[in-house]
């Protein structure tokens, strides 16, 4: 049964990740980056911080504390038990690394004759996680359909980029967004509970 999932899933990545073209290269690789979304990140914890302050502006600091917590709370628990126990627990080879399907994978090359192939292990992935993590949170803080929907396609893409790039399969990228996904829920709604009982709301 395993063997037959592990198959799926090696044919699976080895499809999507033929799908290539130099602007999707290009495309990609700027979306797997971190720098990228920095001012995406700004602006969202800006945005949450005023939703959670709104009508509360003398406890902003409070808001701000707890947002800042949660935040940083949501990330390292999805992050840690991705890349700090799942992978050096599963030792699962990333698809750059694995002798099955490394040799007929697609890379991006970054610099000539240098191409990205990520660390040795690969699931689940942090990326998917680090970016499911975030959705949930903010999808329980926010309840707005308009940006849960937006969150959710950023999350996509920032995942589905690790499998254009080469460097996780698909399963890497469902486990990993489970994962992220329950952490944000959870901490989300934790949030909740303690801003209406420490703001008042």
């Amino acid at each position: 049964m395993l063997e037959s999932i592990i198959e799926i899933d090696q044919r699976l990545f080895l499809f999507l990740n033929s799908l290539q073209s130099n602007f999707w290269d290009e495309f990609f690789w700027i979306i797997t980056e971190t720098k990228t979304w920095i001012p995406f990140y700004f602006f969202l914890f800006v945005k949450t911080w005023h939703h959670l302050s709104s009508g509360y502006q003398v406890k902003m600091w409070k808001s701000l504390g707890l947002l800042a917590v949660a935040v940083g709370a949501t990330i390292t628990l999805a992050d840690q038990t991705t890349s700090g126990f799942m992978k050096p627990f599963f030792e699962r080879l990333r698809p750059s690394h694995d002798p099955v399907t490394a040799p007929f994978t697609e890379f991006y090359e970054y610099a000539k004759g240098h191409v990205y192939k990520g660390g040795k292990f690969g699931f689940a992935s942090s990326h998917a996680a680090n970016s499911f993590a975030l959705f949930g949170l903010l999808s329980i803080i926010f309840k707005n359909k308009s940006i849960t929907i937006t969150l959710l396609i950023w999350a996509f893409f920032v995942s589905y980029s690790r499998i254009y790039l080469g460097v996780h399969y698909p399963g890497d990228i469902l486990v990993g967004a489970m994962v992220g996904t329950l952490y944000g829920l959870l901490v989300g709604f934790l949030l909740n509970k303690l801003h209406s009982a420490w703001i008042g709301k």
